[in-house]
């Protein structure tokens, strides 16, 4: 009988807490985020070279600074301790 609580106990304990999930679904939501800015738009004609719109700072900066600061938002969320 002790055995079998044990057993169910354990099954019953989760890797990671309801919090770890929320905190580990907004770093992915920012690495998206980062993701979708570095692609940019669309080009108005393809024939044409517009370095304005290659190396622009969002593309060169800002996107790659939210991948990074979403995959340290992952690492947050993993290695929190659950309450």
């Amino acid at each position: 009988m002790l055995k079998e609580n044990n057993e169910t106990a354990a099954a019953n304990t989760s890797l990671f807490g309801k919090e770890n999930y929320i905190i580990m679904i907004a770093g992915l939501a920012i690495i998206i985020l980062g993701f979708l800015l570095m692609s940019g738009g669309k080009s108005a004609d393809p024939k044409v070279f517009d370095p304005k719109e290659v190396y622009s700072t969002t593309r060169i900066t800002i996107a790659p600074i939210l991948i990074i600061a979403g995959f340290i938002v992952e690492i947050i969320g993993i290695m929190r301790k659950t309450k």
